[in-house]
């Protein structure tokens, strides 16, 4: 028999329901219930992922491979490692219904390939989705509790600033210990000059420019990046608790725990701008509010900063610059002496037409002064280090495969839904909307009936989703060479020479980890394997 056993875990914690000790409890069910036989069993692991819907990436994968293997069950430990939400759920069962694949989960024992195991997983997924949005509601109410206090709640702490315990006396003469946010004059002065070079330049590069020329660097002594300083315009921890930064948040649909008229100097705490994985929330998930450091930047010119940075942003009629289309090696190359990345960087003057170098981006940026580490020629590196991957994967034929079949997946996963699909999801979901509105004039207590109308809303919202998505369908025209592209890419895993810079840069992200370069020697460290060494690409 064939299995899929579907694992998720979204914080790590030292109990027995790890994503690894789910799998297991998974296979000792299937030898118990099933037998000791030769079953077919694939695994998919999301661990880091809530289940608040079904955008992660290994679940994704498993439903893909559903339409191809069609497996006889899918076994999960317990059915909120699925999802918690009704409508999500009830849309995996019809459609593993019409795959004819029965779901299993052990711990509640509910089998739907039982009439009686199917309609109590749809009743317990009711009460999953009910219970997480009850525990949203109590998290969210924990942060509007703490943002009234101010207080800094530990993590790194924003350039400009240091984090101090103060000491306060409470009711009944208990002393209560918390953090504040400290001004460091000289951090200050980079932040200042920072926003006053933005707002007349309208250029990141320029912004950065001036911290360089300042000698500004972050804690650990290394000179800002591009994206450090974003982080810094972007970060309302520099914004003064004023009126246009109240009326920035509201608008923006942000729970605003602060009075204008009260801390109009005190700078900005956002809380809960974090949410499952470290991932940024929404800004309407953010609870903002007056923290008990000064702040920098008043309002008005934080909120001309976020307008200028919106405005540069890509979009479809005015895209962004493309990443540099002739360095193979890019973004995986990292300099030990500093840490850093190497960057490609092309040769000036009409003699040096394609030639270019991997230089550390310290140097690149700030001079051999934070680090004088050898530059590494371009293209023999690309060459020495294809060469030596070549080897590595006419060796290793069943790593090749792998990588071959991660690209596929990659490929599926940028093409568009096809009308056909969407024309089904969308009756699937008029169908659970009727059947929903039926069941909310049935008179159901008040608390239910909330819940049901919230179901209709959201896939109301998705449905219309889709129509809009059906309509443009005529204007996608990628989907026939994408196609092609991943056919192609895998009738030619006995001939990767002749892989043009695109398709090889592709493969090697798919095999190789990361690469080290001490300034003498490469080390190329391949996926699940310890490093491996490469001299050949020298300079």
């Amino acid at each position: 028999m064939r299995f899929f056993i579907y694992s998720r875990k979204s914080v790590w914690s030292a109990r027995g329901d790890s994503v690894e000790n789910q799998v297991e409890m998974c296979r000792r069910y299937i030898a118990e219930k099933f037998g000791e036989g030769e079953h077919q069993i694939a695994v998919y692991e999301d661990e880091g992922f809530s289940a608040k819907d079904t955008d992660r990436p290994q679940f994704q994968f498993m439903l893909r491979d559903l339409y191809e293997q069609r497996p006889d069950y899918l076994i999960c430990y317990r059915l909120d490692r699925i999802s918690r939400s009704v409508s999500d759920f009830s849309a995996l069962v019809e459609e593993l219904a019409r795959q004819g694949t029965a779901l299993v989960c052990m711990r509640e024992e509910f089998d739907t390939a039982k009439p009686m195991g199917k309609a109590m997983m749809y009743i317990a997924s009711v009460f999953a989705q009910l219970e997480r949005e009850t525990i949203a509601e109590r998290v969210r109410d924990n942060m509007l509790l703490l943002a009234r206090s101010g207080r800094w709640l530990g993590g790194t702490t924003p350039t400009g600033y240091r984090s101090v315990q103060v000491r306060e006396l409470v009711l009944e003469g208990r002393v209560k210990t918390a953090c504040k946010l400290q001004p460091v004059e000289e951090e200050l002065q980079w932040v200042r000059q920072l926003y006053a070079v933005y707002i007349q330049e309208h250029s990141l590069s320029a912004a950065h420019r001036a911290l360089e020329m300042l000698g500004a660097h972050n804690r650990r002594g290394i000179p800002f990046t591009r994206m450090g300083v974003k982080a810094m315009l972007q970060n309302p921890v520099y914004c003064a608790a004023d009126a246009e930064a109240h009326s920035y948040f509201t608008a923006r649909g942000a729970a605003v725990c602060f009075d204008p008229q009260k801390a109009p100097d005190r700078g900005l705490l956002v809380y809960n701008k974090r949410g499952t994985g470290g991932r940024r929330q929404e800004v309407e998930q953010w609870v903002v509010a007056a923290g008990r450091h000064p702040g920098l930047i008043c309002g008005g010119q934080w909120v001309r900063v976020q307008k200028i940075l919106r405005e540069e942003q890509p979009t479809i009629d005015r895209p962004g610059k493309q990443h540099n289309d002739y360095a193979m090696l890019s973004g995986l190359m990292f300099c030990t002496r500093c840490g850093q990345k190497l960057l490609a960087k092309k040769r000036s003057g009409p003699q040096r037409e394609g030639q270019y170098d991997y230089i550390c981006s310290s140097k690149l940026t700030a001079g051999t002064r934070h680090c004088d580490s050898q530059n590494l020629a371009g293209p023999a590196t690309d060459q020495a280090v294809w060469q030596h991957l070549c080897g590595y994967l006419c060796a290793r034929p069943e790593q090749l495969q792998t990588a071959l079949r991660q690209l596929r997946r990659e490929y599926i996963r940028q093409l568009p839904q096809s009308p056909a699909q969407l024309q089904r999801e969308i009756q699937r979901a008029q169908t659970e909307i009727q059947n929903l509105v039926a069941a909310l004039s049935a008179g159901n207590a008040p608390a239910i009936a909330g819940h049901i109308a919230r179901q209709i809303e959201q896939l109301d919202r998705q449905v219309l989703c889709w129509q809009r998505q059906l309509e443009g369908q005529g204007q996608r025209t990628e989907t026939a060479p994408v196609k092609r592209e991943a056919a192609r890419l895998l009738r030619r895993r006995r001939w990767l020479e002749d892989l043009d810079r695109r398709q090889r840069r592709q493969l090697m992200r798919a095999v190789v980890q990361r690469m080290d370069w001490d300034g003498e020697k490469l080390y190329i460290y391949y996926r699940g394997e310890t490093g491996q060494e490469n001299g050949g690409g020298g300079s």
